[in-house]
């Protein structure tokens, strides 16, 4: 698999889809337990991107992912 591709391992029809505000960004979820494992789109230069929720990844050690805390609120 070339660095940089996205494999999904479920079937398409397992997998929802939703957007929101400009529709830019396909948010997609297991349509049985609602679990967001991933999101898809394309960044302001129309390249394709991808936003992985890193629970849904093999071997990552949660612990050990520095945490960037952000006050939305304050803003």
């Amino acid at each position: 698999m070339p660095r940089g591709s996205l494999q999904v391992r479920a079937a398409e029809e397992d997998i929802a889809t939703y957007t929101f505000n400009k529709h830019v960004i396909r948010h997609r979820f297991c349509r049985t337990c609602g679990m967001h494992p991933f999101g898809e789109g394309t960044d302001p230069k129309g390249h394709a991107m991808a936003a992985i929720n890193i629970r849904c990844l093999e071997g990552i050690d949660l612990a050990s992912v520095p945490v960037q805390q952000f006050d939305g609120r304050s803003v």
